[in-house]
C-alpha cells in the first residue's frame, strides 16, 4: 500500500479526538499529522518554521481544514494553498460546524475541493469522518506531487 498522509487543521479537542478516532477505525491512512491553527497550518505545507525539517515531497494526499480557527481562519489558509505552484493541486475538504451559506459559497470560489458540515451528533461526526477518510484517501485520485 502507497503511504497516504492526511494533515488535518483542527482547534476543537473533541472533534479532534472524534475525526481521530474515526481515521483510525477505516484504517486507511499511514499518517495523520495535526495542527491546531491556519498559521501553523500554512508552517506545515510550506515547510516552514517548527516544520522547516519536514520533507516536502512527504506532503498530505488531502487537507481537512476546519474554517474557524486561531490566527489565521481556514478560508485564509486555502486561499495562500491555492496561490502557490507548490499546494495549489492538494484536495482540501472544508470540514466546519459552519453551515452559513457565505462560508460555503467562499470556500468553492477560493477552491476548495469538498464542503462537509460537521454534525453534531458524535456518532454521525464519526462515521462522516469515515466516510471523507474512505473517499480522500481510498477512491480519490490525488495529483503527483512535486511536477
Amino acid at each position: 500500500m502507497m503511504h497516504r498522509k492526511l494533515l488535518l487543521v483542527e482547534d476543537d479537542a473533541q472533534d479532534l479526538r472524534l475525526t481521530l478516532r474515526a481515521l483510525k477505525r477505516i484504517n486507511v491512512v499511514n499518517e495523520v499529522d495535526v495542527v491546531n491553527d491556519g498559521a501553523a497550518a500554512l508552517d506545515y505545507l510550506f515547510c516552514r518554521g517548527n516544520h522547516a525539517e519536514r520533507d516536502r515531497s512527504d506532503g498530505p494526499v488531502v487537507v481537512l481544514l476546519d474554517i474557524r480557527l486561531p490566527k489565521l481562519s481556514g478560508l485564509e489558509v486555502l486561499e495562500q494553498m491555492r496561490s502557490d505552484e507548490r499546494t495549489r493541486k492538494i484536495p482540501v475538504v472544508m470540514l466546519t460546524s459552519s453551515d452559513e451559506e457565505r462560508d460555503i459559497l467562499l470556500s468553492y470560489d477560493l477552491g476548495a475541493n469538498s464542503y462537509v458540515r460537521k454534525p453534531l451528533d458524535p456518532g454521525e461526526f464519526t462515521e462522516a469522518v469515515a466516510q471523507l477518510g474512505m473517499y480522500w484517501m481510498l477512491l480519490n485520485e490525488p495529483p503527483k506531487t512535486g511536477e
